[in-house]
């Protein structure tokens, strides 16, 4: 495996679950992997589950670990292509790839979206270069499209408390004080409708995530209608993806507080679990009841984190 950005390149979701649960299993059997190996993990972006649960899992495979976070003592890196560098940037992405390329043996990204380009963000403009430049096989840690690990880790949660061979999975767009970018969401959504569960997505109108990761999933404009029965329900927020007005992307389209998950909306579920990928807004996306009760998963999914990262590098290791 070279890259490891959406769900088909994890191969057979099976195969994958079933290793997952062999690592979890024993997370230091293939410390053999990683002796004399590199992962150099790159963020453009603030990080606490994705930095620890993957450095952690480089960790149990053997690997050393190299970080570097762009923000804070590294030369301000340009991504753009053609322009004069008179400004407070004095290094240019095709350089310093190839640089860090030399310097490991996988390289694990973490990029958000701009959330003003939405031509720009959806060519993952800066990921690919690192695919294209640096030699190396590349790692999502999240993109401007696309959260991977944190999917994985995801649907391992799901199969671990599924309380029926095909549950019910829902996914609720939550409000938010912020513009948040569709990684999360696109990469949930791509993820549910490659495994065998019954999927459904609901949001206020304007936020249809883009066809490429929404696929056939059903989509229930009625928040309660789409909550009743579920034994999953995945809460987040995202901006508009500009799918059908363009102009808007990246626009907070409503702040409607009655979409906050709360005990009267678990009420309407088949006693079902709740889940997010954290930091989480209390308030706003959830209230305190529901977070710290005995149906949340956030905790265990947060932990699960580390196996998938684990499965994904043990695999990447393995085709060098």
């Amino acid at each position: 495996m070279n890259t490891f950005f959406n769900v088909q390149d994890i191969g057979d979701l099976n195969k994958a679950l079933a290793e997952a649960e062999e690592v979890k299993a024993n997370r230091y059997a293939y410390q053999s992997l990683g002796k004399n190996k590199t992962l150099l993990m790159i963020f453009f972006n603030n990080s606490l589950r994705t930095r620890l649960s993957t450095q952690k899992a480089a960790t149990n495979l053997g690997m050393n670990v190299i970080v570097l976070d762009v923000n804070a003592g590294a030369w301000k890196l340009e991504t753009e292509r053609g322009v004069i560098m008179d400004g407070d940037k004095s290094e240019h992405l095709l350089e310093a790839i190839p640089v860090m390329g030399s310097y490991c043996d996988v390289i694990a990204v973490r990029s958000f979206a701009g959330l003003t380009d939405r031509e720009f963000d959806y060519a993952e403009t800066i990921v690919n270069q690192f695919v294209r430049h640096s030699g190396r096989p590349v790692i999502a840690m999240e993109t401007a499209t696309v959260h991977p690990l944190q999917a994985f880790a995801d649907l391992i949660t799901i199969t671990e408390h599924a309380k029926s061979k095909r549950p019910r999975v829902v996914l609720t767009w939550a409000p938010h004080c912020r513009a948040l970018p569709q990684a999360v969401p696109d990469s949930f959504a791509q993820w549910m409708n490659a495994a065998d569960v019954d999927f459904i997505i609901t949001h206020p109108e304007g936020y249809e995530l883009d066809p490429q990761f929404a696929g056939g999933a059903r989509v229930e404009y009625d928040q309660r209608k789409a909550l009743e029965g579920a034994d999953f329900v995945y809460a987040k927020n995202w901006s508009c993806p500009g799918v059908t007005q363009p102009a808007d992307y990246g626009k907070i389209l409503s702040r409607d507080m009655s979409w906050t998950i709360d005990a009267e909306h678990m009420s309407w579920t088949n006693d079902g679990y709740f889940m997010h990928c954290l930091p989480v807004r209390r308030g706003l996306i959830v209230t305190d009841d529901v977070i710290e009760g005995p149906h949340s998963l956030v905790i265990p999914e947060a932990a699960n984190r580390e196996i998938s990262a684990e499965v994904v590098l043990k695999r990447v290791l393995e085709s060098l």
